[in-house]
């Protein structure tokens, strides 16, 4: 592929340019077609949802006004003065339906000082509701302004939603602008020339659009969503520019070693340019690994993934090495002086004094420095052990201090279970009938009886389509344990022995408890098969690719080990709160349910950057005829700055993430972030050496019975390095 782009230079550059057109200008005239709530949760969640949908009943968004003073009760006439302009004001708007009074519906707390106005937002859908909803929250502003003495605060599913849709297109936007700037910045420092540190950045930001387009063209077979938009623009300018430094880089340690252009380039795209396809594909099957959980939004994150990772690693093993034969030495153009003479100091230090100096030791004394890197991964990975996942409430969601959380809060602290009840969906042969009629009372009824229910119960009949939609507030705050034992007893209770013994009758029990409730059970089911699946290919793909069983077992091991180090940084922060306001959070008792087997996939993918990277340069070296040891010294030196260069990159990108609003991407952001910076540390400086070193020869041993496995070795070896001073660019 490399020769080929290197001969045919014009038509790989100007044929990539035209894909990236093409799949843009498609991609946009076809439109993304978004994930919908039946696909995107497990369980009854599901099914409750399919059962509204085929029936043409929209869920129309609630929204409650809360009312509240600290000295008048709702029965005094000047409270309900102010509920009545409240509902006034409200219905003005001509965007709210089904309003409801607190006099009427008896949403008023246990000490009268509070008071619910219920309605719900007119729109045909979420997104309607959520535009609309504007013109109600500046009505109730109106009105709390014309009564300090009172508290007048508006919360909903369509309030918030209109919080989320602006957060992440804002937070979208300031990734990108910090991202894009920081990764080039990176470079600079890293290649002290313009045209060289501009490259790797042209081409990742090109491979996200193109991939961007291609994902919307074929959302209409595999829907998408906003997380996955978010985490294609995350990995795919995290790997595309690792993969253009790695090839690059490489490409400019031959031309300085005295070799032509032509060679150069060949070198380039036999070794660092395998490296690439080996890492590309490992990337790729880990995230397929997320099909195994059936949930749609894991399978939009996933396909987005391998979308923009497969566009990277084709831009980098076509486009660059074509540019790079346009350009020749012209990639050095626009040098820093400062920044240029100090890459090319640290290239005459060897490897680096830092690198040296870490690297003499670990090598000396291999036993107690794996001994001493992996107690401290094992005891970072320890919280991990207390791990708790759950679907994140708002209030968990969005920063502290925000109004909406504020709110939300005295409206739980009024009316428990309010803001987030249980609903089910019940579908008979005939809702209106007297032994349906009975039993949706009964239902009620034993509801309230269990005491780990409350009022007011809401239902709505839809007689034409024989169903029955009923919201029970549930005890507790909507996502603890006394919420999950209010659900269990409404589905295994209440609801088995009530509706469900109508004859040709289903009751699914909906809502954000029962979503988090289901999300979390079918994560646990599917974790197993996912872990086992991602394992078994990475360490397959290893084997093949190295044809030696010590270094499949120890890529495994080690990108176990820089997981779980991330777990556990991410309980003790996010869960516990230690350390917390470091990152710019507090802990908020549990980390966000797909979280965790997201990172697993994406980790084991991405960390076999550095370690097919890292250990295809060993191998160079080991199959030249140096030993073992020697092999691991001037593999890490000689890569040394390549894998700096790139974990600085991907921790940066990472990080900016870990700055943004919502507590979901803030975790994703700083588990990467913090797994990447270790891997690329204590992994592939401490451990990966001194376990090689360990093994010595048994490094590359193969059993007999797998000596059918293909030859995948690279073509064209580097020149042979003198054992004391590899050559090497910082």
């Amino acid at each position: 592929m490399g020769a080929w782009s290197a001969r045919h230079r014009k038509t790989a550059v100007f044929g990539w340019l035209l894909f990236v057109v093409l799949a843009t200008f498609l991609g946009g005239a076809h439109g993304s077609t978004k994930v919908t709530d039946a696909e995107s949760m497990p369980g009854q969640v599901a099914r409750a949802a399919k059962i509204l949908d085929e029936a043409g009943i929209k869920s129309p968004a609630g929204e409650t006004v809360l009312v509240q003073s600290a000295v008048l009760t709702a029965d005094d006439p000047a409270f309900r003065q102010v509920v009545e302009q409240t509902a006034t004001a409200v219905a003005a708007t001509g965007k709210a339906a089904d309003l409801r009074s607190p006099y009427e519906t008896g949403a008023v707390s246990a000490d009268r000082h509070s008071a619910l106005l219920q309605f719900t937002v007119a729109g045909a859908d979420r997104e309607q509701a959520v535009a609309a909803v504007t013109s109600v929250v500046d009505a109730v502003a109106k009105v709390q302004a014309q009564h300090r003495e009172l508290t007048v605060e508006e919360f909903g599913e369509a309030s918030a939603g209109k919080w989320f849709q602006d957060q992440f297109t804002d937070d979208f936007a300031r990734a990108e602008w910090t991202a894009v700037p920081l990764a080039l910045g990176i470079l600079l420092i890293a290649f002290g020339a313009v045209v060289a540190a501009v490259l790797p950045v042209v081409l990742a930001v090109t491979a996200f659009i193109a991939a961007g387009g291609l994902v919307a063209l074929s959302s209409g077979l595999l829907h998408t969503s906003d997380d996955a938009g978010s985490v294609m623009l995350l990995v795919g300018l995290a790997v595309g520019v690792d993969y253009c430094l790695f090839y690059l880089r490489r490409e400019r340690e031959e031309r300085a070693a005295g070799r032509d252009a032509a060679t150069a380039l060949r070198v380039a795209a036999a070794t660092s340019g395998r490296a690439v396809l080996v890492s590309g594909v490992t990337v790729v099957v880990a995230m397929a690994g997320m099909f195994l959980t059936g949930i749609a939004d894991f399978q939009a994150m996933s396909y987005a993934t391998i979308v923009v990772v497969v566009t990277a690693v084709l831009g980098s093993l076509t486009v660059l090495p074509a540019l790079l034969s346009l350009l020749g030495d012209r990639v050095e153009k626009g040098r820093l002086p400062l920044l240029h003479q100090l890459r090319r100091a640290g290239t005459d230090r060897a490897g680096g004094r830092a690198w040296n100096a870490l690297l003499t030791p670990v090598l000396n004394r291999p036993l107690t420095a794996t001994l001493l890197a992996g107690g401290l991964l094992l005891a970072l990975a320890a919280p991990l052990l207390t791990l708790h996942t759950a679907n994140l409430t708002f209030q968990q969601q969005v920063p502290r201090g925000n109004p909406l959380v504020a709110t939300s809060q005295r409206i739980e602290a009024a009316f428990p279970g309010s803001p987030a009840p249980a609903t089910v969906v019940v579908k008979a042969r005939d809702i209106a009938s007297p032994e349906m009629t009975t039993a949706l009372a009964d239902l009620r009824a034993k509801a309230l009886a269990s005491g780990r229910m409350h009022g007011p119960i809401d239902l709505q009949l839809h007689r034409e389509a024989n169903i029955a939609v009923l919201d029970i507030p549930l005890a507790g705050s909507g996502n603890d344990a006394t919420s999950a034992a209010a659900l269990t007893t409404l589905r295994d209770d209440v609801v088995a022995t009530t509706v469900l013994k109508v004859p040709g009758t289903e009751a699914p029990v909906t809502g954000s408890t029962a979503g988090s409730y289901d999300f979390n059970r079918r994560m646990s089911d599917a974790m197993i098969p996912v872990f086992g699946f991602v394992v078994a290919f990475a360490f397959l793909l290893m084997l093949m690719s190295f044809r030696s069983l010590g270094i499949a077992l120890t890529a495994v091991v080690l990108n176990l080990l820089s997981v779980g180090a991330a777990y556990g940084v991410l309980s003790l922060v996010f869960q516990h709160g230690v350390g917390a306001s470091l990152f710019g959070t507090a802990g908020v008792g549990a980390v966000e349910s797909w979280v965790p087997l997201f990172l697993f996939v994406i980790l084991f993918g991405l960390s076999m950057d550095y370690h097919v990277f890292v250990v295809s340069r060993i191998k160079e070296a080991h199959d030249r005829g140096l030993s073992t040891r020697a092999a691991v010294s001037y593999g890490i030196r000689s890569t040394a700055g390549v894998v700096t260069s790139a974990a600085v990159i991907m921790v940066g990108v990472f990080a900016v993430f870990g700055t943004l609003s919502m507590q979901s991407m803030k975790q994703m952001g700083v588990g990467l972030a913090v797994a990447v910076l270790l891997d690329a540390t204590v992994i592939r400086a401490v451990l990966l050496p001194a376990s090689m070193t360990l093994l010595g020869e048994r490094n590359w041993y193969l059993p007999r019975w797998l000596h059918w496995l293909p030859r995948l070795e690279h073509g064209e070896p580097a020149a042979e390095p003198a054992p004391d001073r590899p050559a090497v660019l910082v």
